[in-house]
């Protein structure tokens, strides 16, 4: 759960949010620091083959859809996410996302 300057927001809804652009095949989201709120919502994005859509595009789309504290403040495009497949299907590995995170908000 990520604590956006007091509300509570899960991950999975801004995953939900970003699947529905059309041009999204996959996401995952994470929080960031932030002085002001305490974290805010970040995201990395799998395009489907062939489809553009800029970060700005995509976080304009969560603006026209999602209460402003929803939207993810930094997106980045990447080819795949990092899953761990199992007897009972893949999941995503979230402590690899948040690493991703550290690492980007680092640079």
């Amino acid at each position: 759960m990520l604590k956006v300057g007091g509300f509570n927001v899960a991950p999975q809804e801004v995953e939900s949010l970003l699947k529905s652009h059309p041009a999204v095949a996959d996401a995952a989201a994470a929080g960031a620091r932030d002085e002001r709120l305490g974290e805010v919502p970040v995201a990395f994005v799998v395009l489907h083959p062939g489809a553009t859509a800029t970060p700005e595009e995509l976080r304009e789309y969560c603006r026209r859809n999602a209460a402003n504290f929803k939207v993810p403040r930094q997106i980045w495009p990447v080819d795949s996410l990092p899953y761990l497949t199992a007897a009972n299907g893949s999941k995503l590995q979230r402590n690899v996302v948040r690493e991703w995170v550290e690492d980007r908000a680092g640079s």
